[in-house]
């Protein structure tokens, strides 16, 4: 009972109000957005490197600290390794530990010892074709910012096919976009992650022996925001998410 008050007073504060403020300019809202997102990359034994891409849920100014949601996946096989997470536009690196995984979710959130970094704020349901951006760190390279819109969402209540939590989106990603966020193109919440793509395999004749593995187009799938939302209660970081 005590978990569902926590879920509908969250929704309520993560919605938006009749007196909100006007929409920022699309350079305003990209500005916003990327003081909650993050590179990662885990160095395993033996030189291994991973990439993916992460998004600022929660901080705890007074302890210094900050929690990333990306995906689970990103960390399997669970091997000794050392994470490391980057802000856009800079050079330097924070390590961060792996604080809660979902066991059922491609879930996981990581825990750095970061300020100048800005909790997103989340958004539960959209409406099928609604604008999105997703900016993620393809292939562990500079952010790339790329638009789409909702192609596909979980049907919630008596608003039948048209609202609901995301489940896909049509813009394209690559390696490296997991746990990249998706947000809503007027207000900047966060709509859910990337949680991966499906891919078609593509023979030239001059690489026979190696097909490449194209992306999808509208068949990018999401973790959405209400999954999220419901992690973060049984971790226990409510407290820590933006007012």
């Amino acid at each position: 009972m005590r978990r569902r008050l926590v879920l509908v007073t969250l929704v309520l504060v993560t919605s938006a109000c009749a007196s909100a403020p006007p929409p920022p300019s699309r350079g305003e809202l990209i500005q916003q957005i990327l003081k909650s997102t993050v590179q990662l990359r885990a160095e395993r034994e033996g030189g291994a490197l991973r990439a993916a891409s992460g998004v600022v849920l929660a901080t705890d100014r007074a302890r210094r600290r900050a929690w990333i949601l990306t995906t689970r996946h990103f960390f399997e096989p669970p091997d000794a390794q050392h994470v490391y997470v980057r802000l856009p536009g800079r050079d330097s690196v924070v390590q961060g530990t792996v604080a809660f995984v979902s066991p059922d979710l491609d879930i996981a959130i990581v825990e750095v010892e970061q300020t100048d970094v800005a909790p997103i704020r989340l958004k539960v349901a959209a409406d099928l074709g609604d604008d999105v951006l997703v900016i993620a760190f393809p292939w562990g390279d500079r952010f790339t910012v790329v638009r789409g819109a909702v192609s596909q969402i979980t049907p919630a209540g008596s608003d039948g096919l048209v609202t609901g939590p995301p489940r896909m989106i049509d813009a394209s990603v690559s390696y490296g976009s997991s746990g990249g966020g998706v947000f809503d193109a007027r207000s900047g919440h966060l709509l859910g992650i990337v949680k991966g793509y499906r891919t078609v395999k593509v023979t030239l004749p001059e690489t026979r022996e190696r097909p490449l593995e194209l992306p999808v187009a509208g068949e990018t799938t999401l973790i959405p925001a209400a999954a999220i939302l419901r992690f973060l209660v049984d971790s226990g970081l409510t407290d820590f998410l933006p007012k």
